[in-house]
């Protein structure tokens, strides 16, 4: 009887933009693959990626990543000319592509990276259909999560562990 073979979990998320949850409000999710070369996947793999100023546009009926930075590694892209904060394609269907297009040229969303992860060896973005915050909105959220961590810290304190 053969064993069944383990796959090993190498923690899915590749990157996570804190920022675009403080200043947006995130109202639809979507997921998208995204064009890359060789040498990108191989600094991804590595960790390395900046796309904290990262937003996507319309272009031409399709979407593009813009100010996303994945510098080289040294070893990986010896014979090739690589420009870390080159545009990128996101991949998408159609009818997402006319849902985003009508939402950012109707009603004046924005399109912000919110994670990048890789799902079956694939390197996947997720893209938020987002409003700006008020400077009043981020106070209040940042009230709320303070008052849910004391809330935490008192509740431990009143139940400790046995």
């Amino acid at each position: 009887m053969a064993k069944a073979k383990k796959k090993k979990d190498t923690g899915s998320t590749i990157a996570l933009n804190k920022r675009a949850r403080h200043e947006y409000h995130i109202d639809k999710r979507f997921e998208a693959g995204i064009a890359l070369q060789g040498w990108e996947v191989k600094s991804l793999r590595a960790g390395r990626i900046n796309f904290g100023d990262s937003y996507a546009i319309v272009k031409h009926g399709e979407i593009y990543l813009f100010g996303t930075s994945i510098p080289p590694l040294i070893s990986a892209s010896t014979h090739v000319v690589a420009d870390d904060r080159r545009t990128r394609k996101l991949l998408l269907h159609r009818r997402e592509i006319d849902e985003l297009i009508g939402a950012v040229e109707r009603k004046g969303y924005t399109l912000v990276p919110t994670a990048l992860y890789w799902k079956a060896n694939h390197v996947k973005l997720e893209l938020g259909l987002a409003r700006g915050k008020q400077q009043h909105d981020k106070r209040a959220t940042e009230k709320e999560r303070d008052w849910n961590r004391e809330k935490q810290r008192v509740m431990r304190a009143k139940n400790p562990p046995s």
